[in-house]
């Protein structure tokens, strides 16, 4: 196995070519972005982040998100090679749940290694090359170097470009209609699930390994790293994950790194955190991965308290009115692009933390969730309404009650991935009035829930019944801004009649 990795990552043939997609999941992507002063963005580099979407025939269901940094190489390689590791020699329906957890840690260590196997003789390289380097003043320009020091240089540029680089990664696993997570560094997987007795709820699924994670500081701790060094830095070698793919400098180099020199063992690990199995008989909702970039730029832009809350609203608002998750996943993804970029443009307070975004990307796996029927306009389709909902911190144990506003299809019933009941029920809003339900957040320190309580539903409903365009082709307004316009016109106009000037003509 080992001597076919090495001779097909050498080859332009990827490991999961024959392995069929999962048709039951939608991804969205968006490259990273740099604004200037005149708010229009370019991109600074490649995009470097990956995802995995696969099934097998006995259904067996992998997905994975996976956010690379100083280069691709990383993230590409966990997604292929993870994926060969698990389906490739595939997991059994007989077994266990520790079978399954321990077969997807060592997965990830397979993954690890087999990296580092592809990089073994470039690292060689370099430590050999870095013998040769003569020694010379900072004041000195690359030009100024003797040729030979010239060569050598760029050699160790080139290699250097081949070896860095890491991924986090976050992994779902669906077997025997059970799923597993597992988590490596700082990306985030919810799960939007509707219960038997009308109660929804928004788990986030582990918590991200960063340096403000407890647990994660704890660890470090134990090792002899300064955990309030490591707090206050925020970073280490340039991430905030504590828990990584790839990344040499970290992982063979730590001793040189000063946070981490006086570790007394690999404090940087790639060993993925756990959650599951967790059962979905008989569940209705979705399941999100996102990479780090797409939370970031939505925290960011509207800050973290509401994250979890505004993402599923985007993608239950999404659902409501498209019938390609595709689409669904792309829509979301380009919705929150376009939040980050207008508040930066417009200087408001949280402006200053949007002048960049990193990598995005969404996968959106539904779960028995019926879709919007194709043939539905958007106007006939669900409606967003205003979300407020707090989010607390996995530490916290307080709860607070807000009211969540939005829609969502109603739940009809899918077969083999088809729905078959995608009517929506009546009931259109009248103004100054939306469909709302009372949401409780209860965080725990491994996932924090959302349950809806109040009329029983997180989701009501928009009407079928569409407003019919009149002979000019408009749309009657849901609002009436007659009284708007006559205290404009007196404002503005004198008194005089705003007819013919300001409002519909």
């Amino acid at each position: 196995m080992a001597a076919q990795r090495r001779n097909l990552m050498q080859s332009h043939q990827s490991w999961t070519d024959d392995l069929p997609l999962c048709q039951l999941c939608g991804v969205g992507k968006a490259p990273n972005c740099v604004y200037g002063s005149d708010g229009k963005g370019t991109q600074s580099h490649p995009n470097e982040d990956a995802h995995l979407r696969f099934r097998t025939e006995d259904g067996c269901f992998l997905y994975g998100v996976f956010n690379g940094y100083d280069g691709s190489r990383v993230a590409s390689f966990a997604s292929q090679c993870l994926t060969a590791e698990l389906l490739l020699e595939p997991l059994k329906s007989s077994h266990t749940d520790s079978d399954v957890r321990r077969i997807l840690t060592q997965a990830f260590d397979v993954v690890e290694k087999s990296y580092f196997d592809t990089i073994d003789d470039a690292l060689a390289e370099k430590a050999h090359m870095s013998t040769y380097v003569v020694p010379h003043s900072e004041n000195v320009s690359f030009h100024q170097l003797s040729p030979q020091n010239q060569k050598v240089q760029e050699r160790l540029k080139e290699l250097e470009q081949e070896v860095s680089g890491g991924a986090t990664a976050a992994v779902a696993l669906i077997l025997n209609n059970k799923l597993y997570i597992a988590n490596v560094g700082t990306n985030r997987v919810l799960l939007c699930k509707s219960s038997s007795d009308g109660q929804n709820q928004v788990l986030q699924i582990g918590r991200p390994h960063s340096t403000d994670n407890e647990d994660e500081l704890q660890r470090l701790a134990a090792l002899g790293v300064d955990p309030a060094r490591v707090r206050q830095a925020g970073q280490i070698a340039g991430q905030n994950s504590t828990r990584r793919l790839g990344d040499y400098r970290v992982k063979i180099h730590y001793n040189e790194i000063d946070l981490l020199s006086a570790a007394k063992g690999k404090p940087i690990i790639a060993e993925p955190e756990i959650h599951g199995s967790q059962s979905l008989d008989n569940v209705s909702g979705f399941l999100l991965l996102m990479s780090e970039g797409l939370i970031n730029a939505l925290e960011s832009a509207h800050g973290p308290e509401q994250a979890n809350q505004e993402i599923v609203a985007m993608v239950a608002a999404e659902l409501a009115q498209q019938s390609s998750l595709g689409v669904v996943a792309q829509s979301v993804v380009d919705r929150v692009k376009r939040l980050h970029h207008d508040v930066y443009v417009s200087g408001r307070q949280r402006a200053t933390y949007c002048s960049r975004h990193e990598d995005m990307t969404l996968l959106i796996r539904t779960l028995n969730y019926p879709l919007a029927d194709g043939a539905l306009t958007p106007t006939q389709g669900g409606r967003i309404y205003p979300v407020s909902v707090p989010y607390s911190n996995s530490q916290s144990t307080s709860k607070t009650s807000v009211t969540l506003s939005l829609v969502m299809p109603s739940q009809g019933t899918l077969t083999n991935g088809t729905n078959t009941a995608s009517t929506l029920e009546e009931g259109t809003p009248t103004p100054g009035q939306s469909p709302t339900a009372t949401l409780q957040s209860t965080n725990t320190q491994t996932q924090s829930s959302s349950s809806s309580s109040g009329d029983g539903r997180l989701f009501s409903q928009r009407g079928s019944q569409a407003a019919q365009p009149d002979e000019t082709g408009r749309v009657p307004p849901y609002v009436d801004f007659s009284q708007f316009y006559r205290l404009w016109g007196s404002d503005h106009c004198d008194g005089q009649s705003t007819q013919g000037g300001l409002g519909p003509q």
